[in-house]
This record gives C-alpha cells, sequence and structure tokens, in this order.
C-alpha cells in the first residue's frame, strides 16, 4: 500500500467515524445497536481488477442464514475466484456466483455457511424523501479482514425513476431508485446495503454513475422491492436460467446462430460472455440492427451468460418460431426479435436430401 493509498484509508475512516458520531448526537443508543445490528450482515467481496484503475472489490450483504449475498453485477465478479470476507474476519476464498440479472444489475452469490446474520428481504420495508437513513459498505477497500463496514449517515432526498436520467447517467437500469443525500458512490460501495434508522433494509447501494456532462456522481440505491423477487427466485432455485436436467423436448429443426445471422466470439472458457463478433449482410440479424459487441443477455426471457448457454437455448426453439433477444449495447438494453428465413417446402426437402 502506498503512502497516498493509506492517507486516503485513513480519512475515509476518519469520515466514517466522524458520520457515525454525528449520528450518534442525534440518536446515540438506538443508532449504535442499529449500527451493531447490521454489521454482522455486511459481506466484503475481492475479485476482479486491480489493473487500469479498476478496483478489486466491492460490498454485498448477506441475505440467508446458508451463505446467500446479494450484491451488485460488475466486472469484479468475472473470475472463477471470488472471495467474499465476513464480519468477524472469516473468509470464503471461493464464493460461487449462482446466477446474475443484468436488467437489475444485481447478482446472487453462495457460500457455504449456517446460521449466519442476514437480512430478511421478506421483511424490507420502504423509505420516502425525507427518511433518514444508514449506508453500509466497504467504500474504497479499507476493510479487508474483521474490520468493520463504512457506515454514513444520509437522507432520501428523492424516490424517482432512474429512466428519467438515461443517457446523462446511463445504466441498464430503468426502475425507481433512492436518490440519497450520501456519498455513497465511492469505489467498493456498490452492493452494500441501506437501512432505515430502525436497521430495516431499504435496498440495495448502486454502481458508480456519472453525469456525462457535468460530471456529477450519483448516490442512489435500488430498492428491495425491485430485487426482493429475482434474489429469490435465483436463490430458490426458480430462476429463469434452463437447468441442466429441465426435460423439455427439443425441435427437430431448432434455431441456430447461423440461420440468424449472428457470429459469437470464440468461445474458449467455460463461461465465455456471449458477446456478437459478427453481423451477417442482409439477415435477421442485420435487418434488426444487431451489431458486433453487442452481448446477448436473455434468449426468449431466459438468462445467457455464455457462448454456450446462447446456443443451448436456440436447441429448444424452432426454427420457424421467432426469437426474442435482450442485448447490452454499452450501458444500453436493446430488445430485438430475429426471425430465420423461410424456405420453401421443395427446397428445404432437397437441402435435407442433401448428403
Amino acid at each position: 500500500m502506498t503512502n497516498a493509498d493509506g492517507t486516503f484509508r485513513r480519512a475515509v475512516l476518519f469520515a466514517a467515524c466522524f458520520l457515525f458520531a454525528t449520528g450518534g448526537a442525534l440518536e446515540a443508543a438506538p443508532l449504535r445497536e442499529v449500527i451493531r445490528g447490521a454489521q454482522p450482515k455486511i459481506v466484503k467481496i475481492q475479485g476482479a481488477g486491480g489493473y487500469r484503475g479498476l478496483e478489486a472489490y466491492q460490498s454485498g450483504f448477506l441475505f440467508s442464514a446458508d451463505g446467500y449475498i446479494l450484491t451488485v453485477m460488475s466486472y469484479v465478479l468475472d473470475t472463477d475466484y471470488i472471495t467474499v470476507t465476513l464480519d468477524n474476519g472469516r473468509k470464503f476464498e471461493e464464493a460461487k456466483l449462482v446466477a446474475s440479472d443484468p436488467r437489475l444489475e444485481l447478482a446472487v452469490l453462495k457460500i457455504d455457511g449456517s446460521e449466519l446474520p442476514h437480512f430478511d428481504l421478506a421483511a424490507a420495508t420502504t423509505a420516502d424523501s425525507g427518511t433518514r437513513v444508514l449506508a453500509f459498505s466497504n467504500m474504497f477497500g479499507v476493510a479487508v479482514g474483521d474490520e468493520e463496514a463504512s457506515v454514513l449517515h444520509g437522507v432520501v432526498s428523492v424516490v424517482t425513476k432512474l429512466n428519467a436520467r438515461r443517457g446523462a447517467f446511463a445504466t441498464p437500469y430503468d426502475g425507481p431508485a433512492y436518490i440519497v443525500d450520501a456519498m455513497t458512490n465511492n469505489p467498493g460501495a456498490a452492493g452494500g446495503a441501506l437501512v432505515d434508522y430502525r436497521g430495516n433494509l431499504l435496498g440495495m447501494l448502486g454502481k458508480e454513475l456519472r453525469h456525462t456532462q457535468s460530471n456529477i456522481w450519483l448516490n442512489f440505491a435500488i430498492p428491495t422491492s425491485e430485487l426482493r423477487e429475482t434474489a429469490e427466485a435465483i436463490r430458490t432455485g426458480k430462476y429463469v436460467r434452463r437447468a441442466p436436467e429441465e426435460r423439455v423436448a427439443k425441435p427437430d429443426q431448432p434455431q441456430t446462430l447461423d440461420l440468424l445471422g449472428i457470429v459469437l466470439v470464440p468461445d474458449v472458457l467455460e463461461r465465455t460472455p456471449p458477446f456478437i463478433d459478427a453481423v451477417v449482410p442482409g439477415s435477421s440479424a442485420a435487418m434488426s440492427d444487431v451489431r458486433p459487441d453487442d452481448q446477448i443477455l436473455f434468449i426468449n426471457n431466459r438468462i445467457t451468460q455464455s457462448c454456450a448457454a446462447v446456443r443451448n437455448e436456440l436447441d429448444f426453439i424452432h426454427r420457424v418460431d421467432p426469437v426474442k433477444a435482450t442485448l447490452l449495447r454499452g450501458q444500453e438494453l436493446i430488445e430485438v426479435t430475429l426471425r430465420a428465413p423461410l424456405r420453401s417446402s421443395t427446397s428445404a426437402a432437397a437441402a435435407e436430401k442433401t448428403p
């Protein structure tokens, strides 16, 4: 750690302590109890990053006693070596990424544990403008062992639709958000928990977003009500991702990437993200304005986290049926409907007879 890093971290800790003290002056005993109650539910996450200015850490929080963790989906999780550190310093060096939903920018991790302190998503509440809140996170990666997460005291300034700011604050998420009067938008803070003064979970701290013209950072959290259903669906194995053992008959003539005019990047890893490498001119993909570098997130609302998953989903769709694809282009979500070219019965029969 450089001297600059050390100075910066000490400054962050001082700020956290100051904010804690400020809150304590307002409601000393209750706030102290709320913070003590929430800290064991917060986790520190370390994964990919560490070069070109990309931090290799972020925050998360437990939402089940057996080790399910809700956090933000980001490049930090784009590795097979995700480490989760609990409040007491216990480390899990092989945390599993169970699933993610890019539309909500959430991910669910799993560690092996039992009787772990956690937030109950079903008991989470909502907040209005003026609600005083506490934001828990491992901002700036200050905590690496049993150090406590940083705590910021703030106020919900407004509850608004985040898509009103799309373009200036680019993000795929376009639902309601708590805009918070607290500086939660810091490296490593994404995925942290926002709670009220009674310790009730309100939401998850969002990614770092900055206005493209004014360079103003946006401090926000996604309400738990927006995350609960998907997080629980992932936890209980009911998410839209197709299970390997799912028994559904495949058509004898399924859709293929060739029929749709899509060429994916080389599939070199077990979980190679399904980025589009090229689009065949004149194909359905070309006519639907599918572009190279788009990432295929969903096929017919089934999540596709790899090139193999895309091909697998197409195997379940007959070639005469349309294919609904959800793409991520930069920070924008795009939905297109693709169709394979129709062939006459004569040409189809001839093609099938061709060795």
